[in-house]
Order: C-alpha cells, then structure tokens, then sequence
C-alpha cells in the first residue's frame, strides 16, 4: 500500500492498524468473516472506475463490453450455486436488496409479516425505526416465551389475522434452522409472498451446511460477505416469473449504477464457493458453533434455545450480573470482539441489552476448530466472571494474540512476516 503512504499517511496509519486488530483479536462477530486475497484484489481493481446504469446488454453507457461479461459471471455462479432461476447481483448490501423486494411487490401502507427485532429479526423486516416498518404496515411475530424458539402455529395464526402481501422468513440472531416448509404452507394459506432473508446462513446453504429455502421461496435476498465469505455486497434470488419485478426495482427503483469491481468480487467468491474446500469450512463453521454453545452452557451461560444448529449463538447475561454492552467492552479489551444483542423478552435498553451474540464464521475461516473452540470458551468465562480485572483482560488479550498467530487469517498471513512486537 506505498501509494496510499505516499498521498494519505493517515489512512495508511489506519488501515495498517486494522489489519492488526483483525489479525491479532479473535473475531467472533456473527456477520463479519475474512475474504481471500483474491477477493480484496477484485474489491480494488479498476473496475471501480466504471459506471454502468443497466443491465449486460442493455447498458445507459458504452464501453461495457468487459462489464457485461463481469456480471454475467457472477450471476451464472449464483444461479449454479443456489439452483436460482434468476439472480441480480447489483444491490449494493442487504438493506436495499430487501428495499427492493417491498418496491416490487408493495404499495406504501401494504402489510408485511417478519420476526420481531428484538426477537432475532432484522431492521428491515418492519422495525418501527427502519423505513420498512414506516412506510408499511409492519406486523411481526415473536419467539416463544418459554422455548425461546419459533412457534409456527402463533405465525400461522397471525398470519391469517394480518392477511400480510408479503412474508418474510430470516434473522440475523435466531440460533436454529428455520423450516421454510412451514413457511411455504402459512404464505399460501394467506396467499402471501414468500421473503426469505438468508444474508446470514447463505454461506452454509452454499456449503451444504444448511437447508436451502430456494425451493420453497418467491423470492430470496442475501448478502456476499458474512459467512459467504464474499465484498460487502447482496444479491436478489426469485423465480423466473418475478425476474422483471425485481431487476426494475433494483434499477432504476432504488439506485444507479452498480459497483462493477464489487461485482467481480461477487464473482470470485462465488467460486471459491463452489468447492470442497468451501464445503469443508461451512460444516466446520457448524461444528465449531455447536462447541462453543456446548462449552459455555457447561460453564454456566444460558444460551436462548439451548444451544444452536446454525454459525451463532445468542447468550442471555442475565444470571452473570452483567449487562451485554459490559460484557463486550470487556471482552474486546481481553482481544475477543463480538456484540451485545437484545434477547427474547429483553428488560433491558436496546443499546444496553441483557445479552452477547457471538458467530464462528471469520474463526473458521482462520482455521480455528473444536480444540479451540473450548479454548475460547473458557477465556470468554473468565472475562465475564471478572469483567475489571485488568491484569486479566491483558492476559487474555495476549493469549488470544498467540491463538491467532498459531491460525494466520485470510489476506492477512503477511503480518508475520513483520510481526508488531517482535
């Protein structure tokens, strides 16, 4: 990065610190993860240069000859990967891609039905705050009080009381595999559009690690980084018949031109998707959630749901005598970076939540596996055991630097060369 130092030593100064940090902390952020070599050199190419309103063929500029064939690319790999009958890959993140879907099939003030916010359900699924809970009639569902888990038949009940036009099925911090069957047969009872959210798990779905909800779903959004590993960008997956709705709601509907070199990284992980190194990670990434969800249940932490088939966890601190936000302020200064969460039936402040969500997706990628997992566990609990003691937090944070030197992450392994320190 010479010429970065070269015009902006402060950038320079800042991006290298945050290699650091990504290099030396144990990253448990359940939509954060690590991109290959290959991926950042896409994410910076030159195709950053290009402006290209349209689609392959029918572009408002010249010059699109390689473009098309860019984007084409990485729409014929998601339409393999997924078994998609159509894919747009131009939404520039999870929020307009879900934005796009409401354009293309709602008025204002229609009804929509997802999973509450502080249930595990995402901003853009109706939450009074995001403009898909002010410009619709936003309902939601809730977790079961007692199972901490989706009761489908409270969703087929509310589903027929809200008669919604559309019904979304997706999260961003529920703990289990949903059953997009049962959501199929509650969006046909109301003659409702099937929405499914699969930004999160779409890397295991991918990988074979997880159900796929193309089979039974009109449409489906996803971001490409998180656990698929992919630049910050999403994609839109729907039906043949929906294919027009969705490519004009994209364009001109919400934004100009896509961002052509986060295409080509679109493009690239998307391969690197389908393979059985890939396929090998997804599983492990399960794996490693289920140890890490056993080992802290065994030490004392309550976990909603009890555990966890997916790649993150959701932890209630409520018998810790500690408040989420504590806990990661703590923690991030102990080298293990995750987030505080709201739980079910949470007492407390959204931006003060009883609990800490955690994900394994950016440790797998690292090479982290059962082994150290454990591990992990046992460093998390005697943060949370003893949140201000400071000699403990430096510790830790040492041993989490000596784990991550062991597990060199993606993109980053020319740290040790010249290691910080040493």
């Amino acid at each position: 990065m010479q010429h970065v130092k070269d015009i902006d030593p402060e950038i320079h100064s800042l991006i290298k610190q945050e290699e650091e940090r990504q290099a030396d902390k144990i990253r448990l952020i359940a939509s954060e993860n690590y991109v290959s070599r290959a991926v950042l050199e896409a994410t910076g190419s030159v195709l950053t240069n290009k402006y290209s309103e349209g689609y392959a063929g029918r572009r408002y500029y010249e010059g699109q000859q390689i473009i098309d064939q860019v984007e084409n690319l990485a729409i014929n790999r998601a339409k393999k990967l997924f078994a998609a009958e159509h894919v747009n890959v131009q939404p520039y993140s999870g929020s307009p891609a879900n934005l796009a879907v409401y354009l293309a099939f709602l008025n204002p003030g229609d009804t929509i039905l997802g999973m509450a916010l502080p249930h595990g359900g995402h901003l853009t699924h109706g939450a009074q705050v995001s403009i898909s809970g002010r410009y619709f009639n936003a309902q939601s569902y809730q977790l079961d009080r007692h199972t901490g888990r989706l009761n489908y038949e409270q969703i087929r009940a509310t589903a027929h009381a809200v008669r919604p036009k559309i019904l979304i099925a997706g999260h961003s911090a529920y703990p289990r595999i949903l059953d997009f069957r049962l959501f199929r047969e509650i969006a046909d009872e109301v003659q409702a559009l099937l929405m499914v959210d699969m930004a999160h798990f779409a890397g295991l779905v991918a990988g074979g690690a997880h159900p796929s909800p193309l089979p039974y779903a009109d449409v489906v959004t996803s971001t490409t980084h998180k656990s698929l590993r992919g630049p910050r960008g999403a994609m839109i997956l729907c039906r043949a018949e929906h294919a027009q709705a969705i490519d004009k709601a994209v364009f001109p509907g919400i934004q100009g031109g896509p961002h052509d070199n986060t295409t080509a990284a679109i493009a690239v992980a998307l391969k690197e998707a389908d393979t059985q190194a890939f396929r090998d990670y997804a599983a492990q990434v399960v794996r490693n959630a289920a140890t890490l969800a056993e080992a802290l249940m065994a030490k004392g932490f309550t976990l909603i749901t009890d555990g966890t088939d997916n790649h993150l966890m959701l932890i209630d601190l409520s018998n810790k005598g500690i408040s989420g936000k504590m806990a990661s302020r703590a923690l991030d200064q102990a080298g293990i970076v995750l987030n505080s969460n709201a739980v079910p039936f949470d007492q407390r402040k959204p931006f003060d939540p009883s609990g800490i969500r955690l994900g394994t997706p950016a440790v797998t990628s690292r090479g982290f596996k059962e082994e150290e997992m454990r591990t992990v566990s046992e460093m998390i609990a005697k943060v949370v055991d003893d949140p201000g003691n400071h000699q403990l937090l430096a510790r830790t944070a040492a041993q989490a630097r000596e784990l991550c030197r062991a597990h060199p992450a993606p993109g980053l392994e020319h740290l040790l060369q010249v290691a910080p320190g040493d």
